[in-house]
């Protein structure tokens, strides 16, 4: 298979699997999800679904956060880890958006990046997610299958992004980077893997990974 032909047989394959493709983290608008974003560093999805309920009940808008002190959503958001950064990060963008934005969350990727907190991963999902601007967030299931599917050379996160946005076409990145955080999860995973129901690693994905997955399962 040419390279073009493998990411059009990624591409229909991730179609076919997730032609309806369900939102990670539950939020109710570009406020709400940029917090659970933020608080998802390191930390599942999962977690922080349970979490951010408890948060929101006390505050769901930039306005009523601020009203908080920092230590007050640190005791909340606890369980989700590193919540002494993430407090400040949540208290310190909440104080900028009522006093630079009227309390409205701005859909520019460079304004994101500004704001305490929030990195280009979290920014690129906000604007992906909230405003439907094309965007390629790269988390760690999308960068372990760039470099499995022999599309990236796995350096970093920044070259993972660089080269998914070389290949996939602009119209399908904000579709694609969650069916490829869902494929990861289901039939990828960087534990536990399973080569026989990763149908697209095993048809496309690079020779020296699959060799070495053959290895290590001859030697158990």
């Amino acid at each position: 298979m040419t390279k073009s032909e493998k990411v059009s047989f990624a591409i229909e394959t991730l179609n076919q699997l997730y032609p309806e493709i369900p939102i990670p983290l539950e939020h109710k608008d570009p406020y709400t999800l940029l917090i659970a974003v933020l608080m998802s560093a390191q930390s599942t999805d999962v977690r922080v679904n349970q979490i951010t309920p408890i948060l929101f009940r006390k505050a769901d808008n930039p306005y009523d956060m601020v009203k908080l002190t920092v230590e007050e959503i640190r005791e909340i958001i606890k369980p989700v880890g590193l919540s002494p950064m993430k407090s400040k990060g949540i208290h310190g963008l909440s104080r900028i958006l009522v006093e630079k934005y009227e309390g409205k969350v701005p859909s520019e990727i460079e304004l994101l990046e500004e704001l305490p907190g929030v990195g280009h991963k979290t920014a690129s999902v906000v604007v992906s997610q909230a405003f439907g601007v094309p965007a390629f967030p790269v988390d760690t299931h999308i960068h372990r299958l760039m470099y499995r599917w022999g599309f990236s050379s796995g350096k970093n996160v920044v070259q993972t992004e660089r080269d998914a946005k070389r290949l996939f076409p602009k119209e399908l990145w904000n579709d694609l980077h969650l069916q490829i955080i869902w494929y990861g999860r289901e039939y990828s995973p960087a534990r536990g893997w399973d080569l026989e129901k990763d149908v697209i690693t095993r048809t496309i994905g690079r020779r020296s990974v699959i060799n070495d997955y053959l290895k290590k399962k001859k030697a158990r």
